[in-house]
């Protein structure tokens, strides 16, 4: 858990391209892959398991695409973790652990709170805070490129 999986970084790199680019129409996969290099094959699986997770929401048809299910500010980082995780299982069996007494009540102790914390330190970051990060890096949102507000 501590290196974090390529679908992992795709995965919230992702919900953040869709909070970041929206403006309010759905944003579709192909323009995922276009501007952060995704690969579909990684982006497809991600995008669908996010959305039963409750995390974006599916639109169908030809201008269809992903949008956020809540608020970006009530996404966390923490979440999307946790849907990957989940879909890729990279828990380690508990065999496969240290299983001697220094393993099982101080190592495996000491890694629970470490992922723990981990998790909670996610959990306290929101996908608006990630896009005001993006913003104040000078990262353009398509969306404000194509704001025209000639009269």
């Amino acid at each position: 858990m501590l290196r974090p999986s390529k679908k992992m970084l795709y995965a919230i790199e992702a919900v953040l391209d869709i909070a970041y680019h929206a403006g309010g129409e759905p944003v579709q996969s192909r323009e995922i892959t276009r501007r952060q290099g995704i690969p579909r094959r990684y982006l497809e699986q991600t995008l669908q398991q996010l959305v039963r997770a409750g995390i974006l929401t599916g639109v169908r048809g030809p201008r269809g695409g992903y949008r956020l299910a809540r608020e970006r500010r009530r996404v966390s980082v923490g979440e999307i973790v946790r849907v990957v995780r989940a879909l890729e299982a990279v828990e380690d069996a508990p065999e496969d652990l240290p299983s001697s007494d220094l393993g099982l009540q101080v190592i495996r102790p000491m890694w629970t709170d470490l992922q723990d914390e981990l998790m909670r330190r996610l959990d306290a970051i929101s996908v608006d805070d990630l896009c005001q990060t993006a913003h104040q890096n000078g990262i353009l949102s398509e969306v404000a490129q194509k704001m025209d507000f000639t009269i």
